[in-house]
């Protein structure tokens, strides 16, 4: 296999611009089918974005000879089914996050694409982003010498979600996407964490519904212990003024302090010996093709997975701990 042929399931909102246009800009990758229920929908989007077939029932694309790597964009609620049936076909999956509807979910797919030996990636993609990078490399040079702990907070008004929006619904109805925003949400922020901290060894957590505006939770708070000692506080919040809006990620250590966003303006706040400077990036157009050039790379057997499975069920079975 010489250059990666995807097929897009469920081209949505995600894949408008987040992540559609990239399989066509990055070397040795190709867009040459999608699939939605909406028949009328999925040509609109083939149409736009010169894709020269559309689907609409899933297994159809999974079964089309030319498609050799599938893109799994749809709610959570259908992720495991369609990567499963992906996988048993011999063909690698991109997955969205989060995993799975639920930790259980996560692992079957895990378990099959084992057994099967066919690639499996979780499309955590801010690990590859510049941004995201230098924190990392910060974190590894000791900027900030030793790390106590991390508090992150991401507080959103519910002004920020027109709850009567198609896109909106499901993400707030747990049986589509397995709890509220917060699952929408936190894997992104999880996913770094582990991926700068390694393993954890202990998760406590609360979720609870406080303004009644949707069947989901909208508050959770959250604490890690990780292996190597660090502690994290996490709180996420859906329903409060407009003016107590926060996304921030703090990382406290010995000698300063890391500070950045997670889904905001793309820049670092860096404190050393009592001095702080900001680290300013450019937006990146389509947010998910650094990581999708590492993917390609991965399904054409030149680097290891940029983001395994196993990451992904760990988030999931995070989540589940902190908002039971």
């Amino acid at each position: 296999m010489k250059q990666i042929k995807w097929g897009i399931i469920g081209c949505g909102d995600v894949a408008e611009v987040k992540s559609g246009p990239a399989f066509n800009k990055v070397p040795n990758s190709k867009l040459v089918a999608v699939m939605r229920r909406n028949a009328e929908k999925a040509k609109d989007f083939a149409l736009r974005h010169n894709v020269d077939k559309w689907y609409t029932d899933a297994q159809d694309l999974i079964d089309d000879e030319e498609v050799n790597a599938i893109y799994v964009a749809t709610p959570p609620s259908s992720h495991e089914e369609y990567t499963i049936n992906a996988l048993k076909k011999g063909k690698p999956v991109y997955v969205e996050k989060p995993m799975a509807l639920d930790t259980d979910g996560a692992r079957k797919m895990l378990e099959v694409a084992k057994e099967t030996g066919v690639k499996l990636t979780v499309a955590h993609y801010r690990r590859e982003q510049p941004m995201f990078l230098k924190v990392k490399e910060f974190l590894h040079k000791k900027a900030i010498g030793d790390i106590r702990f991390v508090n992150l907070r991401y507080w959103q008004p519910a002004s920020s979600y027109n709850l009567e929006s198609e896109g909106i619904q499901w993400r707030v109805d747990p049986t589509i996407a397995g709890g509220g925003i917060f699952h929408d949400i936190a894997p992104h922020q999880i996913d770094l964490l582990l991926y700068y901290f390694g393993k954890v060894k202990e998760i406590k957590g609360f979720s609870i519904n406080q303004a009644g505006l949707y069947k989901a939770d909208d508050l959770v708070a959250g604490q890690m212990l990780f292996e190597n000692g660090i502690i994290f506080n996490g709180s996420w919040c859906f329903t409060v003024a407009a003016s107590e809006r926060q996304d921030i990620c703090e990382i406290i250590g010995s000698k300063g302090k890391i500070a950045f966003p997670v889904f905001g303006n793309f820049e670092i706040n860096l404190t050393q010996n009592n001095k702080s400077r900001t680290i300013g990036y450019e937006k990146i157009p389509h947010v998910q093709q650094p990581m999708i050039a590492k993917v390609v790379e991965y399904f054409l057997n030149k680097i290891p997975n940029p983001c395994p499975p196993e990451d992904g069920v760990e988030v999931m079975r995070i989540m589940q701990a902190m908002s039971k």
